[in-house]
């Protein structure tokens, strides 16, 4: 077991579950007969998870799709939380999640830059003396002073990853999100990646492509029907998914 100091992401007996709704009434005279009848039923999302992920770390959550990966990085996010158990997180977080999420439709992408940064905790000082930066990596040049609204799925995601990577986060919270835009950009994230994971950032990443995963990750964690199925080797962890759900 690593010491306290040493660990970024602590999930201790973690239970995850949604109420269901269903068969609600639609009718006047439906509401009335049943007004007092609603129907629910509660699913288990994900079941008793215990991990540790060690500062430094970059580790690759994979399963396949409904399997619980990506709700498991909400809740280390915090967006959500859990039903029972608990997740500690120690150190700065910033994360990527859902595409454009924490953007204004109606801002420029540079005013955005000013709203999100300031969402991950940066000042407006630290914000004036990154933004050249940020706008230099996104390479949306004279488009970072259009409405965001006006943008490409591609753009939006450089303009995320460009934000997310220049707050000085501790731990980092990737989903899926690098399968969009070009090859161009897709390779440039994956060497700043390299660079942060070098640099002794902690890393969890979602993702379904198994090469990248491979190429970017020293660990691998399989969630399989809301259970963690294997922790180890990303080689090994991969192996065995592939021959199960390959």
């Amino acid at each position: 077991m690593k010491q306290k100091d040493d660990v970024a992401i602590k999930v201790e007996h973690m239970t995850k579950s949604f109420k269901l709704y269903y068969d609600k009434a639609t009718t006047l005279k439906e509401k009335l007969v049943f007004w007092n009848k609603k129907k629910s039923e509660s699913r288990i999302v994900l079941e008793d998870i215990n991990l540790e992920i060690g500062k430094g770390e970059t580790v690759a959550l994979i399963g396949t799709n409904g399997s619980g990966k990506s709700t498991l990085l909400k809740l280390m996010t915090k967006i959500i939380y859990p039903t029972e158990g608990k997740i500690i997180t120690n150190g700065k977080l910033t994360s990527l999640l859902e595409l454009g999420a924490g953007f204004h439709p109606d801002f420029t992408g540079r005013e955005n830059i000013y709203f999100n940064a300031s969402i991950f905790g940066l000042t407006a000082a630290e914000i004036d003396a990154r933004v050249q930066d940020i706008i230099e990596f996104s390479e949306l040049g004279e488009f970072i002073d259009s409405p965001v609204r006006t943008y490409s799925s591609g753009m939006y995601m450089r303009l995320a990853f460009s934000v997310a990577i220049n707050v000085d986060a501790e731990i980092l919270l990737i989903d899926e999100i690098l399968a969009v835009g070009d090859q161009h950009f897709q390779d440039k994230c994956f060497e700043k990646l390299e660079q942060l994971k070098n640099s002794d950032k902690t890393i969890v990443i979602v993702s379904h492509s198994l090469d990248a995963v491979k190429q970017l990750c020293a660990r691998g964690i399989w969630i399989y029907n809301g259970k963690v199925r294997m922790d180890g080797s990303i080689d090994q962890v991969i192996d065995e998914y592939l021959k199960i759900c390959g």
